[in-house]
């Protein structure tokens, strides 16, 4: 029998995906295991929903079909789910909780502070699993969802990053940091440069909302800033960019 630990754990890696690429994608992958394919009775028996069902019935993974009202609860999204859904089990999706419970020695994470833009959000992760940083943490509340959008940006790779799930970062933050986890911010007026940053055994990068940067309630939970040097009177860049910078400076010892 499963303790209540090894529940949690099970449903917190659960992901349900919609849009008919999407699903196509996730059900011909190797990184996620399909729980269940839910379809709507609306869908005309063609094309890709044939294929769809084809290669569930072969994977051995259930079909549920639904009203098209119904399928729009399990999705979330009306509009963009196409009248297909698919939970799927992500290994790598998983809370901070169960994260800071199994912590490695060394770990480097980012974290997402109000990230509005799915396509920004599908390009960091895209760096994330490129440079081997450990983990993104995601918020729930006022953060880009995971969508078919945030997957095709990502170029495929959010089924080969670890994301940590959590309601708030002002709420999770203070776990990391008695973990003892550095807590850096980007501020433009900070002494010490990103550049030549010599990384502690753990540590956790906040990246700001792509208008407003970092919320005061999160930036209080900082223990250190950072500076990007920039020249030509340039004051910032594209969040997915910093992003990209942090990833590689960081795990450069990695290559």
């Amino acid at each position: 029998m499963q303790t209540y630990a090894e529940k949690k754990a099970y449903y917190d890696s659960l992901l349900t995906l919609y849009g008919r690429n999407s699903v196509m994608e996730a059900l011909t992958s190797t990184f996620v295991t399909p729980v269940t394919l839910h379809l709507s009775r609306s869908n005309r028996q063609e094309g890709i929903i044939l294929e769809l069902i084809a290669i569930a019935n072969t994977r051995n993974i259930p079909i549920k079909l639904h009203e098209k009202e119904a399928l729009s609860r399990i999705s979330k999204n009306a509009k963009q789910d196409q009248g297909v859904a698919l939970d799927v089990q992500n290994s790598s999706y998983k809370s901070a909780e169960h994260y800071l419970q199994n912590l490695p020695e060394n770990a480097t994470i980012i974290a997402l502070d109000g990230i509005q833009n799915p396509q920004n959000l599908g390009m960091i992760i895209r760096s994330v699993a490129a440079s081997g940083i450990d983990a993104i943490l995601l918020p729930s509340k006022e953060s880009a969802k995971i969508s078919p959008l945030v997957i095709k940006a990502s170029a495929g790779t959010l089924f080969k990053t670890t994301i940590l799930t959590c309601n708030t970062l002002a709420s999770t933050l203070p776990a990391f940091t008695k973990n003892n986890f550095a807590i850096y911010g980007l501020a433009a007026d900070a002494k010490e440069s990103l550049f030549s940053l010599q990384k502690p055994k753990r540590s956790l990068f906040i990246l700001g909302n792509e208008h407003e940067g970092i919320s005061k309630e999160v930036a209080s939970h900082c223990t250190h800033a950072l500076a990007i040097p920039m020249q030509n009177g340039v004051e910032s860049l594209n969040v997915a960019v910093t992003a990209a910078l942090i990833a590689f400076c960081t795990m450069q010892e990695s290559f």
